[in-house]
């Protein structure tokens, strides 16, 4: 045996000797016998550089390892030739014995030298102590730039290569040398260690067709065995490399020994195992459900020592397993041959799996339930689920759609997601279609069976994963239906006169009709979940409730109306979620199309979803995602410039033109004319809350362009005083018109206390005229009148007079409070503008002396103190009732006398309005005259819910 002898000091070595004593020993490689490194002087030389490769410069390195990998490559053809020369005489004389022992020598030296040099090299690239060698001499060779990983990777290629040729001729029938194998297998797992060797393909591949030569090719599978999985446990970045290997071994060599043994060890080990190494159990699962990727007919075949592992503690094992059989259902059974038996047996086992994987579903961990439904998802998706276990799974999911788990919740989602978009019954799950077509298909049925004396046979053996009616591919992932396609026609209505067909065909339409009022009768639980604290439920209730509407269940348009409140959750993610869906759902790239969705949507809004959907068309805007296109199409529809348009629509694309107008007011500046036309036009009459509509888009006019309709429409004030004093709209209507016209008199109108007294006192007048009274002094003088006289007025009329007197009074409160903001801004305007001027004509100590003396007199504090008494005296001015002619304060003593006539108290209208001036009026520093009045109110009256609606109002 070869041992060194005198090593050569590599590292003592100048650089010129260095270089010279490496091409030396190169040539030597080349231009002698493959068997020369059997010579004691090659064998040093080669020995002494090797152990001190990292020690070369990279041009020596390429030297010597394409010298010795192009001899290894070419001594491995001479081996398949000395095995068709031992059956024959040798022509060199040399007996075949020596040959057969130079050329296993040779193998094992430079398989030993090509290794120890990879692990060198990758042994100082992790440390990071490879020597730095300054070049010396001449510029190098471009060919010879050294690139290591290509370097690593021809060289593991090579040596598997070594190891899958026959070599029972080299080390006899026993098989290879022990030492040499071990060698090479401990070198290949010390490689697969390393995260950054694996991730070159050409490594790699060459690490996994050694494991797989030695276990499958030598015949070491439980040494292999055991360091395979020594790895899986480990080293988790090697686990899908590894399942490559096993794989790529049963398939080079036609063995899956090794995949067997490792499947039974895995089995074999004790459950509790698992429990307490839940890295090495989260990895083992994983190598699994690779290997069932990659061999699953193999797995299904020694599945059962696994199924114990299913009453094991660990859950990330019982995952695994879950993964596995949903590999082995969508993979394992897909080839079918002749043989009835076997097809039968495949199909009993595939049934068997999926009865396992429902099981499951109900299991202690949320994790494995969670899991168990993402794999019903992936096997939707790849069809391995019959008609008859689709509503089995349906009704499943559903139900975990109420678990205690968020994960658990969100899985079932998503997979009644999957299902609908794979649904093997059509584009539109319609329940009165399903019925409609399965009632036509029944009376067909009976019609054949009536005619046919002889009953045939229902099949119900159809592959897993057939589909019978409908689509048998997944829909596009679109959320919008198509207007073309989405029509009402009977599409699934098909001439068939085959009875096994018809059958086959009922049977199937009774499924659809069952998976659609299973998906429809899910509407209030998605309902619930739109309301759940977790961000997931929401997010992908909304996509379950868009992929809905997409197939037309019934319900799922209304449900998902019940996304817009969420706009205002705090949860950005949440905010988003209904952003998208509101901008797949409703806008087109018609603008057209867009303008009538909004229109639509804003009809049948509530209140609460009108404010949500304010919120988010004006951030639509404002992002650019509602275009001026569409801006101009529901100008359109407003100024009937489309033919067809209701007095509805023209009132809602107002309402959304005013939404838009949040974020950009010039908007409405366009029709400002058309806004004052048309909104207190006669269709105001046709549709009672366009003329509230209007109101509100005068008050979201830009400054420009309210100056615009002071000087260019006359009609708009006179517009807004009808409305509050004459008697056109319903009584339902008039209040929140009334309500909008005062705020937008007081928005507009340049001096709107005077305006606001003329409709005070018109308001006023109606309210007595029947009595032969008019002008505000009749009405302090009810206060000397008796009851009857006042049980004679008008309830309607004193309801609406009420209101209008109490909404001047809070616009005019906060219009005191808007003028005393403008004062104070103006106020320091001035002195922010004064003091610059005066530092720039005065010295500054002069200017700062002024100031001191100006503080101490108190000039500043007299001015702000005299702004504040002016706004305190206009604010009890607004009610008061005292020698002073004040306007609102005139209805006090009537209010008072008002508030003793239980008569005229039993009026709903005043029932309603009378409380809500009262409590208005002590907003504004009403006097205690007026508090015995409000108690002797609240004690006469008999209705307990007028309490509780007078603190409504107050609130």
């Amino acid at each position: 045996s070869l041992r060194p002898h005198a090593p050569v000091a590599v590292t003592a070595l100048r650089a010129a000797d260095l270089e010279e004593f490496v091409k030396g020993t190169s040539f030597d490689l080349s231009d002698k016998e493959l068997f020369c490194i059997e010579e004691q002087d090659v064998f040093n030389s080669i020995y002494s550089l090797v152990r001190d490769f990292t020690c070369l410069p990279p041009g020596l390195k390429f030297n010597l390892v394409e010298a010795l990998r192009s001899n290894l490559s070419v001594l491995l053809p001479n081996i398949d030739s000395l095995s068709r020369a031992s059956m024959s005489s040798p022509s060199d004389g040399i007996p075949i014995t020596d040959r057969i022992a130079s050329h296993r020598n040779a193998l094992k030296i430079y398989s030993f030298f090509l290794l120890s040099i990879v692990l060198a090299q990758e042994s100082s690239a992790d440390s990071g102590t490879g020597a730095k060698v300054t070049a010396h001499g001449r510029k190098k060779n471009p060919v010879y730039a050294w690139n290591w990983e290509a370097q690593r990777g021809r060289i593991m290629n090579l040596v598997a290569n070594s190891l899958e040729v026959d070599l029972t001729l080299l080390f006899g029938p026993g098989g290879a040398d022990e030492r040499y194998l071990s060698f090479a297998s401990k070198c290949t797992y010390v490689l697969f260690e390393n995260q950054n060797v694996l991730k070159d393909e050409e490594t790699r591949n060459g690490l996994c067709r050694i494991i797989g030569a030695i276990a499958t090719r030598h015949q070491k599978i439980s040494q292999t065995s055991a360091s395979v999985l020594h790895l899986i446990h480990k080293y988790d970045f090697t686990v899908a490399h590894l399942a490559e290997a096993v794989a790529a071994a049963e398939k080079k060599f036609g063995d899956g020994s090794l995949a067997i043994s490792l499947i039974r060890e895995i089995g074999r080990t004790d459950p509790k195992d698992y429990v307490r190494d839940g890295a090495g159990a989260d990895n083992v699962g994983r190598f699994l459900v690779e290997l069932a990727d990659r061999l699953p007919k193999l797995m299904s075949t020694n599945l059962g020592v696994l199924i114990p592992h299913f009453g094991g503690e660990s859950y990330k094992i019982r995952n695994s397993l879950v993964g596995v059989l949903g590999k082995l259902a969508a993979k394992a059974f897909k080839d079918v041959d002749g043989n009835n038996s076997a097809h039968s047996i495949r199909l009993r086992s595939k049934q068997a799996m999926l009865e396992i994987l429902i099981e499951r579903c109900r299991d202690v961990s949320a994790y494995t339930r969670s899991r168990v439904l993402q794999v019903w998802a992936e096997l939707c998706e790849e069809n391995a689920i019959s008609i008859g276990l689709w509503n089995e799974v349906a009704s499943v999911a559903s139900g975990r759609l109420e678990d205690k788990s968020a994960i658990v919740r969100k899985s079932a989602l998503q997979l009644l997601i999957t299902m609908l978009q794979h649904n093997p019954f059509g584009p539109q799950l319609r329940a009165t279609t399903f019925e409609a077509t399965l009632e036509k298909y029944k009376e067909k049925l009976e019609e054949k069976e009536s005619q046919s004396p002889a009953e045939g046979e229902l099949v119900n053996d159809h592959p897993l994963g057939e589909v019978t009616v409908g689509q048998d591919e997944s829909v596009s992932d679109s959320c919008l239906p198509s207007s073309q396609d989405q029509t009402d026609e009977d599409h699934m209505f098909v001439d068939i006169t085959n009875l096994e067909q018809i059958r086959a065909l009922v049977a199937s339409l009774e499924a659809g009709l069952r998976f659609t009022t299973c998906i429809t009768s899910l509407m209030p639980i998605l309902i619930q979940l739109l309301a759940s604290s977790s961000a997931t439920d929401v997010e992908n209730t909304i996509l379950l409730l868009m992929r809905c509407r997409q197939f037309q269940v019934e319900g799922s348009e209304a449900a998902l109306r019940k996304m817009l409140p969420l706009v205002f959750s705090q949860d950005k993610s949440i905010y988003e979620a209904v952003e998208s869906a509101f901008i797949a759902i409703y806008t087109k790239r018609i603008p057209t199309e867009t303008a009538k969705s909004l229109i639509n949507l804003n009809i049948d809004c509530s209140i609460g979803d009108l404010a949500a959907l304010e919120s988010l068309v004006s951030s639509l805007v404002l992002k650019g995602e509602i275009s001026s296109n569409t801006m101009s199409a529901l100008w359109d529809y407003f100024c009937f410039n489309i033919n067809g348009v209701r007095p509805v629509q023209c009132r809602g694309a107002l309402s959304i033109l005013c939404m838009a107008a949040k974020s950009s007011p010039s908007i409405l500046g366009t029709h400002l004319q058309d806004i004052v036309d048309i909104g207190f036009g006669r269709l105001a009459k046709e549709e009672p809350l366009l003329a509230r509509t209007a109101c509100l888009a005068l008050q979201r006019l830009s400054e420009e362009d309210k100056i615009k309709l002071l000087s260019t429409s006359t009609r708009v004030f006179a517009a807004l005083q009808s409305l509050v004093t004459s008697f056109s709209l319903p009584e339902k209507i008039w209040y929140g018109a009334t309500d909008k016209a005062i705020s937008a008199i007081y928005t507009l109108h340049p001096a709107p206390e005077i305006f606001a007294a003329e409709i005070a006192k018109k308001s006023l007048s109606s309210v007595f005229s029947a009595l032969g009274m008019d002008g505000v002094s009749n009405g302090v003088e009810l206060e000397t009148q008796n009851s009857s006289t006042i049980t004679e007025l008008s309830a309607m009329k004193l309801g609406r007079f009420l209101f209008v007197i109490s909404h001047i009074a809070l616009n005019h409160l906060v219009y005191i409070e808007t003028s005393v903001k403008k004062i104070h801004k103006q106020k320091q305007k001035n002195e922010k503008s004064q003091s610059t001027n005066e530092d720039s004509q005065v010295d500054g100590s002069k200017n700062s002396e002024a100031q001191d003396i100006n503080a101490e007199l108190g000039l500043g504090a007299t001015r702000d103190i005299a702004i504040e008494f002016f706004a305190e005296k206009a604010e009890r001015e607004i009610v008061s009732y005292s020698c002073e002619k004040n306007l609102l304060g005139h209805c006090g003593p009537f209010l008072s006398k008002l508030c003793r006539n239980l008569t005229l108290l039993q009026k709903v209208c005043i029932l309603l309005y009378c409380p809500l001036y009262i409590f208005e009026m002590f907003g504004f520093h009403c006097s205690l005259r007026f508090c015995h009045d409000l108690i002797l109110f609240f004690g006469c009256s008999s209705r307990s819910y007028m309490l509780l609606q007078c603190l409504l109002f107050a609130d």
